[in-house]
């Protein structure tokens, strides 16, 4: 196997009108691992993810998916990737079994059919044509028919979006086999637990452009956080000093406090923050002990405002 990467962006461009949807985006895929993209909506995720699949043409830049351009190279391309379609593309009056079999059919050493349909709960829907299978059936479908020819490089755009929690772990139990396998997958989704579980890195994307990129754990870092509540406005000034240089405390909302660490929560910390508790004469409640997680970073980096 290559030791190139299964995806690699270096500059991309793309532009539709005056509207700057991708701004000099450089990203890797490595083999054999799952890779989230992540984004708010507008962040350029979708078409970068298009152009990796051939479906638009870069302004500029390189793109090299499997080593090949997947514009010029797409006939050699397309037995090697699978594709999520998120609507659209399956046949309404199609049966579910009879679908999938057909899509087999194009692949040389294609996934049972009828194994796949049982691993993604839809055994029993084998014979229901695809209008009447509820939304959470239909996104499996087609989750199906992308992993049913065993690619090199799965592109999964939102694949457990509305399913049910055992649906979505069904979906997380595949992917985490295909990547077993030695698959490549490339992951956009906006469930960042999804992504944090699932991804071994983790790209997050704004205005286009990449603004950080590593391993859940390298992102998150070993920051730990502890929260409780108590009687609003107190004064946190006099704790930090009883605290590791570098740490934050703050009240938002009222009566809830956090204390941000520059490393993992200790037993002396832990003791600090009850010791003063104690000589402001309040009973800290709900007191519990956390780290970052990706949701964290996420907002960090991308804002907390709403985007359309």
């Amino acid at each position: 196997m290559s030791d190139a990467p299964a995806v690699d962006i270096s500059g991309l461009v793309k532009n539709y009108g005056r509207t700057k949807a991708v701004t000099g985006l450089s990203l890797r895929a490595e083999r054999g691992q799952i890779t989230a993209v992540l984004g708010p909506n507008g962040a350029g995720k979708t078409t970068t993810v298009e152009i990796c699949e051939g479906y638009r043409r870069p302004d500029a830049g390189t793109v090299r998916v499997l080593g090949l351009d997947p514009v010029r190279d797409s006939r050699a391309l397309r037995p090697r990737i699978g594709v999520m379609l998120q609507s659209g593309g399956i046949p309404t009056l199609a049966r579910a079994g009879d679908y999938l079999k057909v899509m087999a059919s194009f692949y040389a050493h294609p996934l049972s059919p009828a194994l796949v349909l049982d691993r993604l709960g839809l055994a029993e829907s084998a014979r229901t044509p695809f209008r009447r299978l509820s939304g959470g059936q239909q996104q499996r479908l087609s989750l199906a028919a992308a992993v049913i020819g065993r690619p090199e490089l799965l592109f999964l755009d939102e694949p457990t979006a509305g399913l049910d929690a055992q649906a979505r772990h069904a979906t997380w139990d595949l992917v985490t086999g295909l990547r077993a396998g030695g698959a490549t997958i490339i992951l956009t989704t906006h469930y960042l637990e999804e992504a944090e579980r699932l991804a071994d890195r983790v790209v997050i994307v704004d205005h286009g452009a990449e603004v950080a990129c590593g391993t859940p754990a390298e992102l998150t870092g070993a920051d730990g956080q502890v929260r409780f509540a108590a009687e609003p406005a107190l004064d946190v000034s006099g704790l930090l000093s009883a605290l590791p240089s570098g740490s934050l405390a703050k009240e938002s909302p009222a009566g809830q406090y956090l204390i941000e660490l520059p490393s993992a929560v200790d037993p002396q910390v832990l003791a600090a923050v009850t010791a003063w508790c104690a000589e402001q004469g309040v009973l800290p409640r709900n007191l519990r002990i956390d780290s970052r997680t990706l949701e964290d970073v996420f907002l960090e980096l991308t804002g907390r405002e709403l985007r359309s």
